[in-house]
């Protein structure tokens, strides 16, 4: 099978023949349609995420469909469309997973990272960590569901039930889903985006945003809760400084750059920063019921397998409005 192949970091993906993957016993064999080009990939071939798998098949928003099962495998029948989720196995032992903290398990298998990924045409997967996929969206359109979704619907949801001006910093691929939600649910979202990117600000209004600036500006209402997606430090700073008291700043990437120091009087008055780390799968369930009931509009720019090196750049560069998505069919 064809795969786009990491051998080191901080070097360009190899197109190359690889052998096609067999499924164990929990495993299903999945023919990839379409996987989502995530700013976790970008870190990883960075070289900011260290210790992956070397060589590496990067990808975790995957939308495939059953080939094959293993001898115990039987959540799925063949033929079915199912997605694979960056968290793609956890020991069920520790102290984590016994108290329904499964994405801080110390043993925990990533999808993509520590295993092989969907940048390929075939891609195993173990059957209790894939999500069956909302029928409303093509393959290209449920890809990025599967991590920008995910871990997006995460963050929101730790901003809390009561935050009704709610901020997000960074408007790309999990920014635009959540928004969508937020709105969905009544809450007013305060789009910030990087300083004079106009189309991302006219993107964030015709998504619902009552207010979309740069992240330079001042927000014109006290905010709630915040969620960070932009991997930039400094975001934590201007956050609470646009938070009201007692609000919430929620850091939704996976890496970022060192936070500067900032005068205790932004954290005092109650005010709450915290971060998320991965998904549990019943963040998984529980954002596929969203999904299902709100129509949700998915921006995606689609690429050929062979083009993953100039998905990554285009996102590296922020020219990506919305998701980056590998489209195995071309269709």
């Amino acid at each position: 099978m064809r795969a786009m192949v990491l051998d080191a970091p901080r070097s360009p993906l190899q197109l190359r023949e690889v052998p096609r993957p067999k499924p164990a016993s929990q495993q299903v064999l999945l023919e990839v349609a379409a996987c989502g080009v995530c700013r976790t990939d970008l870190h990883i071939v960075d070289g900011e995420l260290d210790r992956p798998k070397l060589p590496l098949i990067l990808g975790h928003e995957i939308v495939g469909r059953v080939v094959e099962r293993g001898a115990e495998a039987q959540r799925f029948a063949v033929g079915q469309r199912v997605g694979v989720p960056w968290l793609g196995w956890t020991d069920g032992t520790c102290r984590y997973c016994l108290s329904e903290r499964e994405n801080l398990c110390d043993r925990a298998r990533f999808t993509g990272y520590t295993v092989d990924g969907g940048y390929a045409e075939y891609v195993v997967a173990d059957e209790r960590f894939c999500l069956g996929l909302p029928e409303r969206y093509s393959d290209v359109a449920a890809a990025p569901l599967l991590c920008a979704g995910l871990i997006g619907y995460r963050t929101y949801r730790l901003a809390g039930p009561d935050a009704q001006h709610l901020g997000i910093y960074g408007f790309g691929a999990a920014a635009h889903l959540v928004c969508q939600v937020a709105v969905a649910e009544g809450r007013m979202v305060y789009a910030f985006t990087r300083p004079g990117d106009v189309n991302g600000q006219e993107f964030a209004r015709r998504l619902g945003a009552v207010w979309a600036g740069g992240s330079d500006q001042q927000s014109p209402q006290a905010l709630d809760a915040a969620l960070i997606f932009a991997p930039v430090g400094g975001l934590i700073v201007a956050a609470l400084e646009a938070t009201a008291k007692g609000g919430t700043v929620v850091s939704g990437g996976i890496h970022m750059s060192d936070i500067p120091s900032f005068a205790y009087r932004l954290l005092w008055e109650e005010r709450v920063v915290r971060s998320v780390a991965n998904l549990t799968r019943a963040d998984g369930h529980a954002f596929m019921d969203v999904a299902r009931r709100v129509a949700l509009e998915v921006s995606v720019d689609r690429f050929p397998l062979a083009q993953a090196n100039t998905a990554l750049e285009r996102l590296r560069q922020g020219a990506i409005t919305g998701a980056a998505v590998l489209n195995m069919s071309g269709a």
